[in-house]
């Protein structure tokens, strides 16, 4: 919660920056652009391509019996919004969660003051997500499990409530139990477990 030019003051104060700053661009001067392009720079080194999906599809790995299921169930319920390879479409929408009064927070509408956009946030990608709780873009949920719950028997309606959730998902216990253990193969030990990113 504070400002680039609160940040690029805290970051040109410390020296270590300050060398880092220097052997990236020739010159000890932080500004927000260099700070936004290291930034942006690192994030597109962050490739997970390694999960047990991926080594399916290229034909490294199967599938177990119940992952094989649940992947049939994401195509058919939720590839939409979580489009492969990514496991994102990068659209907004209202997924069917109440407003936390607490919060307030209105998603996209808090930008661009469409009452069409309320509730509406970014679509996750779903690569790693069995390790990337808490969930949801408020943090109320803890478990894949309870996410998928959700879309089953916890949609909210609203007018801005996204047209494909408007009767939820229908699932059966053990189609969750699916498509849980499809999600996990998501999840990437070789990206999670790289040293370059544990700092």
């Amino acid at each position: 919660a504070e400002s680039m030019r609160e940040i690029t003051e805290k970051i040109t104060k410390d020296v270590e920056y300050r060398k880092l700053f220097q052997a990236a661009y020739g010159s000890t001067h932080i500004t927000n652009q260099k700070i936004l392009h290291a930034l942006r720079q690192f994030v597109i080194s962050l490739v997970s391509v390694d999960s047990k999906y991926d080594k399916v599809m290229r034909g490294e790995a199967t599938f177990t019996p119940d992952e094989q299921q649940g992947y049939i169930i994401f195509q058919n319920n939720c590839e939409t919004c979580h489009k492969e390879p990514l496991f994102t479409d990068f659209s907004f929408r209202n997924a069917g969660f109440e407003l936390d009064p607490f919060l307030n927070d209105v998603g996209r509408m808090r930008i661009t003051k469409l009452s069409s956009d309320s509730l509406k946030f970014r679509v996750p990608s779903l690569r790693n997500a069995e390790l990337t709780s808490y969930y949801i873009h408020d943090g109320r949920i803890n478990m894949v499990r309870s996410v998928v719950q959700h879309y089953r028997s916890g949609i909210k309606q609203s007018p801005t409530l996204d047209s494909l959730l408007t009767n939820g998902i229908p699932l059966t216990d053990t189609e969750v139990d699916q498509l849980v253990a499809f999600i996990r193969t998501l999840s990437d030990s070789a990206f999670l477990n790289n040293p370059r990113f544990r700092e």
